[in-house]
């Protein structure tokens, strides 16, 4: 999966779970749960969205990687 479809599945996951976030103003340094305010469950549910759109698993242990939204969108680039 290229950068570009990486961008649009995280920005349309991240949407669909906190759709009082601004995806258009997405900074790729924003933390996900402490700028973004998404809980555990929120985080989880982004998570799902996610392997549900791209079929990009995220296994636990990667959770460090995609902290942030450039984070998550190099993974699913990277794995997609």
């Amino acid at each position: 999966m290229n950068d570009m479809d990486a961008r649009a599945a995280v920005h349309a996951a991240i949407g669909a779970v906190a759709p009082d976030v601004d995806t258009d103003g997405l900074e790729q340094s924003a933390r996900l749960r402490q700028d973004l305010e998404l809980d555990s469950l929120d985080f989880l549910r982004l998570i799902e969205t996610i392997a549900q759109s791209t079929g990009v698993d995220t296994p636990e242990r990667d959770y460090p990687t995609v902290a942030t939204v450039g984070g998550l969108i190099a993974y699913v680039a990277l794995h997609g």
